[in-house]
């Protein structure tokens, strides 16, 4: 009985502290944000394709408090944030800055099953920025440091039964060091945005065998009809790992190896390859076993394709899919939202940009200086939308700016630290996005904002990852490196020279603007590349720029990025407006311009 009253009034704390939740003052929201339950943020299990059936979603309101940078855990906390919000958003309920002076604390309480005391359990963050420090019942149990990557952290030793209290000390250092940051700014205006701090994925709990999965690495080659499963490990000499690919008609086809060794899976015959036309996915499970004793299996899934270039009877070299010349129609997506900043309100919200970019007639999103949770890739490789994926940059000064045409000149600077650093977050990135069949190109440097040593840095990056092109200075500093050259232009799309060894694309252009004054952030100055009055005139202007895209195709052009998706913050040249609520141009005119260009290689000679 007494343990009933205690849950009855452990659940009447949470409910009325959930109730008194509500978001922090902000001009406009998107309509998941305005209908967010607190005791239900983002459900839905964080990593799609190492998927484990027992779980617990740890998102919801947790303590918080702001003190200074160095300052001890502090001995109360100032109120309630909802996580994953940052506390710059309105989603958070806090609604407050956070400078590189400060620290930000967060706690809660949780329980564990008691079946889960015989395992191990693993504490996971999607992404935390930039640094966190965890504890565990005051036991510090490990830290991590970059922004926009997942960690995993054993805290068996520390469990208890009953309560256990989580800690988290995040630290982010804003402008103050040259690390991988992206738009957010600690002045934020023009095309920089609003900085943001701490906890901004989800973090949750599993229960795992001391003997572990803790990575896959899928590889598919359609040229050798293969799908090469390795399979990473807590020390398990003995044990076997067994890989099963589920085809079109439900037989499998299983794999097995020791667990330090590679799987070849033979690709299915009559395998549907992937594509923005028909974005195939086969089901994969991987097991880890030993005696005859499953240790461990997660749920996963591969697809079959292959990104390339490859000289075209035209004599341009060309963007490849499968083996075939396809030409890249993307937008320029920033991945901001008005009331969670970094967070989606939901994963719906997540989906939404991505099915009405597709119904547009994209087949391709630039993903710009920022790395989205693992389910957005997710939709992407089930929806078929191809991502070019940036690094974001560690600074946002470049000497070689010259209008809009970027030559080679003199790299920036950076010490040991700076440069290691952004090796290490950009070698946790790839290797987040790497089993993401949709991810085809990968853009080190963004118009030589921090952009250093490009030929080391593009040659490392291809060697890393030789399954993808490489576009080494998205508009940039330009150096023969690469797979790509990518000219930026506004508004026009413009190419000032030809590249005859490596693809050429404009990987910018666009930003045409409409202000809807009722859909606006702040009524701060505006930032539109070129203005138009109403809907009509900006569509008119859109088809125009469209129509000279297509005069560059034969020339050379391969692929090309329109900015933007969405408004964001004062930069006011999306298709949509930041809220989510309205789309600036008419639908069918966009859609019909963008497939005849996504379809343009099919009659070029």
């Amino acid at each position: 009985m007494k343990i009933q009253v205690l849950a009855a009034a452990m659940l009447l704390s949470a409910t009325l502290s959930a109730s008194a939740w509500k978001p922090a003052e902000v001009n406009i929201m998107t309509p998941w944000g305005e209908n967010l339950d607190p005791k239900n943020v983002h459900p839905e299990y964080p990593r799609p394709q190492m998927k484990r059936a027992d779980w617990q979603n740890l998102n919801g309101l947790w303590q918080y408090a702001i003190t200074p940078k160095d300052s001890a855990k502090p001995a109360s906390f100032q109120g309630e944030i909802l996580v994953p919000f940052a506390p710059q958003s309105a989603l958070s309920g806090v609604g407050r800055p956070v400078t590189a002076n400060d620290a930000l604390w967060y706690e809660r309480t949780f329980r564990v099953p008691s079946k889960w005391l015989k395992e191990h359990v693993m504490l996971n963050f999607g992404a935390v920025d930039w640094k966190a420090e965890v504890w565990v019942n005051d036991v510090k149990i490990g830290e991590h440091t970059g922004g926009y990557t997942p960690f995993s952290l054993d805290i068996t030793n520390a469990l208890k039964s009953g309560d256990n209290t989580l800690t988290v000390k995040a630290w982010d250092p804003g402008q103050s060091v040259k690390h991988p940051i992206g738009k957010q700014h600690d002045v934020p205006e023009i095309i920089w945005y609003t900085n943001q701090s701490g906890i901004w994925q989800t973090v949750w709990l599993e229960p795992v065998s001391k003997q572990h999965i803790t990575r896959l690495k899928l590889t598919p080659d359609i040229d050798r009809k293969v799908l090469r499963v390795e399979t990473f490990t807590t020390e398990a000499p003995d044990a076997v790992v067994v890989a099963s690919l589920t085809n079109l008609d439900g037989s499998r086809i299983t794999g097995k190896a020791l667990a330090s060794q590679a799987i070849e899976i033979p690709m299915p015959d009559n395998a549907v390859l992937w594509s923005p036309d028909t974005p195939q996915l086969y089901p994969l499970t991987v097991s880890l076993q030993q005696n005859g004793k499953t240790l461990d299996k997660v749920d996963s899934y591969a697809a079959f394709r292959k990104f390339s270039t490859a000289r075209q009877p035209d004599g341009n070299i060309r963007l490849m899919l499968n083996n075939k010349p396809l030409f890249q129609l993307g937008t320029l997506d920033q991945g901001w939202w008005p009331d969670g900043l970094y967070t989606a309100p939901s994963d719906e919200a997540l989906k939404f940009d991505i099915v009405k970019t597709k119904d547009l007639g994209f087949n391709m999103i630039r993903k710009h200086i920022k790395v989205e949770p693992a389910t957005w890739f997710a939709h992407c490789d089930s929806l078929g939308m191809i991502v070019w994926q940036d690094m974001p940059s560690i600074d946002t000064f470049s000497p070689v700016w010259e209008g809009w045409c970027y030559a080679t000149k003199p790299e920036l600077q950076y010490n040991k630290w700076e440069k290691d650093n952004y090796r290490k977050e950009w070698t946790e990135i790839m290797d987040f996005i790497y089993n993401s069949p949709a991810v085809g190109v990968l853009v080190p440097f963004n118009e030589g904002w921090g952009q250093f040593e490009t030929v080391e840095t593009a040659n490392w990056t291809k060697e890393y990852d030789p399954t993808r092109l490489v576009n080494p200075a998205s508009g940039g500093n330009n150096f023969m490196a690469g797979d790509i050259l990518d000219w930026h232009h506004y508004p026009d799309p413009l190419v000032y020279a030809r590249d005859p060894e490596r693809a050429n694309v404009v990987g910018e252009f666009g930003g045409l603007g409409l202000v809807v004054p009722e859909h606006r952030w702040s009524s701060g100055k505006v930032f539109e590349y070129v203005g138009f009055p109403d809907s009509k005139s900006l569509t008119d202007a859109y088809v125009l720029q469209m129509e000279n895209l297509r005069k560059l195709i034969p020339w050379c052009v391969t692929g090309a990025v329109y900015t933007q998706t969405t408004d964001v913050e004062n930069e006011l040249n999306g298709i949509m407006t930041y809220d989510r609520k309205m789309m600036k141009l008419d639908e069918d005119r966009v859609r019909e311009i963008n497939k005849s260009i996504v379809n343009s290689l099919n009659t070029v000679k």
